[in-house]
């Protein structure tokens, strides 16, 4: 088994001190803001893809270890190694009981963290399992921002198969919510749901978009033709 501390000097040699300001700026780590107390050593996406793969074989509690570290990239890079593992081994359950326990400890801390892994994770697992589901209704009426973004984003599987119950159900759910963060989320669900079924996405606007948040409305409606688009921002569907 290789040793954790390998994986920890690997990723030190990669760090960019100047590509992680950047990044602590851009993902908003400063008092009070969304991500505080977050730490970057600055890698991209595609190096932490790549070294994930290197580090397959890393136990759930190696994998614990990295989730519960303050560096961003080390938890990325756990659920990294987290989605491919659900991928190729019989312990989805497993994978999928780690997975809610460390959203629940707010490990899961980022909309980067949670984009990538929520629909790949959860949403992959109650695809067929429609009766787990409810955990995710949990999550959505939980006081945590980053368990209310898990519970839209893993619905974006159920769209990718045409299933957009689910989707409606929680953006109903959220559609009060105060934070930006979950406007986008809600919004961007929508509009997946639009490209696939256009009147479904329509149904649920003409009911709703008059008191949506002006961001979710937005992103719901992005790729609406302007004459339509302008007209559900005018209030005159």
């Amino acid at each position: 088994m290789v040793n954790i501390e390998e994986l920890k000097k690997e990723l030190q040699k990669l760090s960019d001190p100047e590509r992680a300001k950047n990044l602590q700026r851009f993902f908003k780590t400063g008092k009070g803001e969304y991500g505080e107390g977050d730490i970057f050593i600055g890698l991209t996406v595609p190096q932490m893809r790549e070294v994930s793969k290197k580090y397959y074989n890393y136990d759930i509690k190696q994998l614990q270890e990295l989730m519960n570290s303050k560096i961003h990239e080390y938890r990325m890079i756990a659920l990294f190694i987290l989605i491919n593992k659900y991928k190729k081994t019989q312990h989805q359950k497993i994978i999928t009981h780690f997975y809610l326990k460390n959203a629940g400890k707010g490990n899961i801390n980022n909309w980067d963290l949670i984009d990538l892994s929520a629909p790949n994770i959860l949403g992959t697992q109650f695809l067929e399992n429609k009766k787990d589901r409810k955990i995710l209704y949990k999550l959505a009426k939980s006081q945590s921002l980053w368990e209310k973004r898990i519970s839209i984003l893993a619905t974006f599987m159920f769209i990718k198969y045409n299933d957009f119950k689910d989707s409606l159900s929680i953006a109903e759910i959220l559609l009060n919510d105060k934070h930006d963060l979950i406007h986008k989320a809600v919004g961007w669900m929508l509009r997946e749901i639009g490209k696939r079924n256009l009147e479904e996405e329509e149904k649920f606007l003409k009911k709703h978009y008059k008191k949506m948040p002006r961001t979710m409305l937005r992103y719901a409606i992005e790729k609406f033709p302007e004459e339509k688009r302008k007209a559900y921002l005018n209030g005159k569907i």
